[in-house]
């Protein structure tokens, strides 16, 4: 038998799935803030060769070592070989000496550590007859270079923050990514944490395991939203008396992009 609706039922029916549609959770959509964050991460080991220059690419051209920003695109690279005598091992090398107002150190980097300072290693026609690759604190230790022959590291702690500036100058500044070569990682553990200008975290990244030998990470952001990294080497600082279970590491090359001013 056929009944009929009544149609105030099927009103109120109506009612309640407009009513359940809206209170329905919705599939939640990327912002415009999350994809501004989501970086490309290039990294390997052994033969790092083709990862660097991938990364140097991804960045753009090579803006060289004059002060001043040249542009939104581009890098800027360290690679601490032509760090003078006087300020490589067993001297500390200046916290601001990749930012001086002139070239070849307008490079827009500036160095801090919670350790007694950071130290470039000597080279081999050094004038105090000092041990390469840091052998002058520990003979045992087997540093590989990227480019010969210096390398670079804090001492007296194991983490180093790097901030930015626009080149040859004092005016704060953001980049798209940062990636440097490591040597001599022995284990897991968080390479580099990234900053944006209110200190928030945008995420840590490992580097990969090469034992005595070498590693490259680098993260490049879409934005140039980068303010800060902490670049942590292995799980402890250089030292003579290493225990068996520390995993130290240093570094050669670094490779940012063009520092952009604040606004």
């Amino acid at each position: 038998m056929k009944h009929k609706l009544d149609r105030s039922f099927v009103v109120n029916v109506l009612i309640f799935a407009m009513l359940l549609v809206s209170c329905s959770p919705s599939q939640p959509t990327p912002s415009a803030a999350a994809q501004e964050t989501t970086p490309t991460v290039i990294s390997g080991s052994g033969d790092i060769s083709a990862v660097v220059e991938q990364y140097r690419t991804l960045l753009g051209a090579d803006n060289g070592v004059e002060p001043g920003s040249k542009g939104p695109s581009g890098y800027r690279e360290i690679n601490w070989d032509g760090v003078p005598d006087e300020l490589a091992a067993p001297n500390f090398l200046p916290a601001d000496f990749f930012n001086a107002p002139e070239a070849p150190r307008a490079r827009g980097a500036f160095f801090s550590t919670p350790g007694e300072g950071i130290q470039v290693s000597a080279d081999s026609d050094n004038p105090t007859g000092t041990a390469r690759y840091f052998t002058n604190i520990n003979p045992g230790y087997i540093f590989k270079t990227f480019s010969e022959e210096r390398l670079f590291s804090p001492l007296g702690s194991n983490v180093v923050d790097l901030t930015f500036f626009v080149p040859g100058s004092n005016t704060p500044a953001t980049v798209r990514g940062f990636g440097a070569v490591y040597t001599d990682v022995d284990t897991d553990h968080t390479a580099f944490e990234y900053f944006d200008k209110d200190g928030n975290s945008l995420g840590s990244f490992e580097t990969p395991v090469a034992d005595s030998g070498l590693s490259f990470l680098g993260v490049a952001f879409p934005e140039p939203i980068v303010y800060r990294v902490q670049i942590r080497y292995g799980t402890a600082a250089l030292g003579p008396n290493d225990s068996a279970e520390a995993d130290v590491a240093v570094m050669d090359n670094f490779i940012y992009g063009e520092p952009q001013p604040l606004p």
